[in-house]
């Protein structure tokens, strides 16, 4: 059982009394502990198995991210027939997740050597992917809402051209920027270690005025925006597709007959209402991985700080980290056209999707004509 924290002193480099813990952060040198809130230095330091399943887990998120997200990067760009406006924004979602877990390795370095070992310019590049990959995630799931809304509300004229998406990918990173290099660069707000010192984000236990408003602005636009617009657009799409689906019923039921649809069934659902479900689990995700992190940060700066310890921290940061690996199965594996792509061009899966495979070949066959052409 742990000490009572209250006969903790936090005292850096200085080992405690016979019997008693070391407390989190005692080895660091002064110029380390400058960027290390108050916080966390009166918790004692964490068993070593702590350190070591939190560094298999982020290895196990590392595999299964850049594994999903590299190949969804891969076969979105290759496939010629999946190099449309929409799909624009699901390789981007991909690479901000990519780079998501592409800097596990410093937390697992850190982990595995049980706390600050990259030092202050490790942990600023781990908080600094992070925050890019994060907020850019946060638009471009908000950009896939708005492009999901358009076509279902409006599929004649609500479609997406190849411009008007890279136009707003360049937007999306052009709004991320800014909230990563200011804080980066120290110039309002700062980058500081959290939790077991093994990771690392914006500062939002230091109470001053310039620093509340930092985490305030943040957090609005960071997450305030971004969330607004998602639960808007999946709204509009849901309630769209109920009443599409109440006027097919009472149109089938003035002519008398059971549904309108062809082939339909009691068992069958229409493209319709998998849309709509597809559309609440997105956003379910959205919600269930990044709320816990923006509550921790206005607990952290407006609420009672004492709530937050180190392992509390850590469960938001998993989450967090959790969604970059889902997604790509989430937006991408349940796409058909994905599938096939995948299953001609790694066999060895044995994916066996049912779907246009002659689209693959048509596609190769249009590339090697024009290169042919072309030479």
């Amino acid at each position: 059982m742990l000490p009572n924290s209250s006969n903790i002193v936090a005292l850096p480099r200085v080992e405690m009394e016979l019997g008693t813990r070391k407390t989190i952060g005692w080895d660091l040198p002064p110029e380390s502990l400058a960027y290390v809130p108050i916080q966390w230095l009166k918790y004692p330091e964490p068993e070593s198995s702590i350190h070591y399943l939190l560094a298999i887990i982020y290895i196990m998120f590392f595999v299964m991210s850049i594994t999903g997200n590299g190949l969804v990067l891969w076969i979105f760009t290759a496939a010629k027939n999946l190099r449309t406006p929409s799909n624009v924004f699901i390789v981007n979602l991909a690479f901000c997740d990519f780079i998501m877990m592409a800097k596990s390795p410093i937390f697992i370095y850190n982990a595995f050597n049980k706390g600050f070992a990259c030092g202050i310019m490790g942990c600023k590049i781990f908080a600094l992917l992070g925050s890019l990959s994060g907020i850019a995630a946060a638009m471009t799931n908000a950009c896939i809402a708005y492009d999901r809304y358009t076509t279902i509300s409006n599929p004649l004229e609500g479609k997406m051209t190849r411009v008007k998406a890279l136009v707003m990918v360049f937007v999306v990173w052009a709004y991320t920027i800014p909230w990563a290099v200011l804080p980066f660069l120290e110039i309002w707000g700062r980058f500081v270690p959290e939790g077991y010192l093994t990771s690392c984000t914006f500062d939002y236990f230091t109470d001053t005025f310039d620093n509340d408003l930092f985490v305030a602005v943040i957090f609005t636009f960071s997450y305030a925006i971004p969330m607004t617009m998602i639960i808007y657009f999946y709204s509009q799409i849901v309630g769209h597709v109920m009443k599409h689906e109440k006027a097919l019923k009472e149109q089938a039921k003035k002519m008398n007959v059971e549904s309108l649809r062809s082939n339909a069934n009691q068992a069958s659902e229409s493209a319709e209402v998998r849309i709509a479900k597809a559309a609440i689990t997105i956003c379910f995700l959205f919600v269930a991985s990044w709320t816990p992190y923006a509550v921790m940060a206005l607990i952290g700066s407006f609420g009672d700080a004492s709530l937050l310890t180190p392992g509390v921290t850590m469960i938001p940061a998993l989450t967090c980290k959790l969604v970059a690996c889902i997604d790509p199965y989430v937006y991408a594996i349940s796409h058909p056209r994905y599938r096939v792509e995948l299953q001609a061009r790694l066999p060895w899966l044995a994916i066996k999707e049912e779907g246009d495979a002659t689209s693959v070949n048509t596609s190769k066959t249009t590339s090697v004509a024009q290169e042919t052409a072309g030479t």
